[in-house]
């Protein structure tokens, strides 16, 4: 039998969201709905999808390796030289690659906690330290114990907003945190739901591409409705993208994926929709949810962490019930906070559904 080192033998795997036909198949129900995954309930834009269709006829072809015409297309588009980008099948590669590039068995980096669960992962894969660091109170990121945590720290990892807490740091504590650190450490701003962040003095990655240590993380699979087709990307000085560039494997996105990413950044009015659908939703959601027995955490993405009422039983309770009224919802659990729930906004009709759920297994039902 095969042996493995005890660094893998040690990992398990990332739990995700369930899938709505996982849902029926085991219930023998049919139209749920899912608020699990933080996707773009507007689906993908049309513009995305007709360049899909566009780009059928030549899968015989390997993808362009380099993404010469979306590199070209988003560099324009966020004000970055194209060197700046470094794409991959999701934003979780560009997570592995940044890891695999700068860090060596051994070294130690610093992560909020709770945060996105992949990052623990791909530092245990690599044989490095992860330190995890409490929150602050607000359930914020902390990044001055961040900072104390590891002193020879060679990566700090900032969710931001933070998964799943949705919340954000200030700019002003940014700015400190960096001015702090060893000029040696890099930073990793993990910005997936930074298109939904509107607050004005949220530090975004763009601003610190000359700061030699910062590289910010996006994804085309939120506020574009592209999750299924996997496409990421950092933003990075140019001297850490090549370096990037040596260990990424060739044709990492595929042709469907960079042709609907260069159909999605021209649909400026799905954009537009989406925000417009997420402030809806969110302001819908955080006003009848109290009632029910949910107390919601302020955000700035399209999901929200709420605090179950204990005559609901904790988060995982609450999650299992939800499925039998054919509602996906997030159990936190696996997050180490077994009394929340995370909550994506949906559409107009499946957030009224996701209500009367919940009403339902609140026995309040006819409310």
């Amino acid at each position: 039998m095969a042996t493995v080192a005890k660094h893998i033998a040690a990992l398990t795997p990332y739990p995700p969201g369930k899938p709505i036909e996982e849902l029926e198949r085991e219930l023998g129900i049919s139209g749920s709905i899912k608020l699990a995954s933080n996707e773009n309930p507007l689906g993908p834009s049309p513009k995305a999808m007709e360049a899909i269709r566009a780009a059928v006829p030549n899968l015989h072809r390997y993808p362009d390796g380099s993404a010469y015409y979306l590199r070209r297309k988003l560099a324009a588009k966020i004000g970055v030289a194209p060197g700046n980008i470094v794409f991959g099948n999701g934003s979780n590669e560009v997570i592995d690659l940044i890891v695999r590039t700068f860090m060596v068995p051994g070294d130690c980096a610093v992560v909020p906690e709770p945060t996105f669960l992949m990052y623990g992962k791909f530092l245990a894969a690599a044989g490095c330290k992860c330190v995890k660091v409490g929150l602050a109170p607000g359930l914020k990121v902390d990044l001055e114990a961040m900072r104390r945590a590891c002193p020879t720290a060679r990566l700090f990892i900032v969710c931001n907003p933070n998964n799943p807490t949705g919340t954000v740091v200030a700019r002003a504590e940014f700015d400190a945190f960096l001015a702090a650190l060893p000029a040696e450490a890099l930073v990793l701003l993990d910005e997936a739901y930074i298109e939904f962040a509107g607050a004005a003095d949220t530090p975004r990655g763009l601003d610190y591409l000359t700061d030699g240590r910062v590289m910010a993380l996006r994804t085309f699979s939120k506020m574009y409705g592209l999750a299924g087709l996997r496409l990421g990307y950092g933003l990075m000085p140019e001297e850490l993208a090549g370096y990037i560039e040596r260990v990424r494997q060739p044709f990492n996105v595929n042709a469907l994926a960079q042709a609907a990413a260069l159909g999605a950044l021209d649909d400026d009015e799905h954009f537009e929709r989406t925000l417009a659908l997420n402030a809806a939703g969110l302001a819908y959601l955080q006003a009848e949810l109290p009632g029910l027995g949910l107390s919601c955490l302020p955000t700035h993405t399209n999901f929200f962490l709420a605090k179950v009422d204990q005559k609901l039983g904790d988060g995982q309770a609450l999650y299992a019930r939800l499925l039998r009224e054919g509602v996906i919802i997030r159990s936190m659990r696996p997050y180490g906070l077994p009394d929340h729930v995370r909550i994506s906004v949906g559409l107009p009709e499946e957030n009224r559904r996701l209500v009367g759920a919940l009403a339902s297994v609140a026995g309040l039902a006819g409310r």
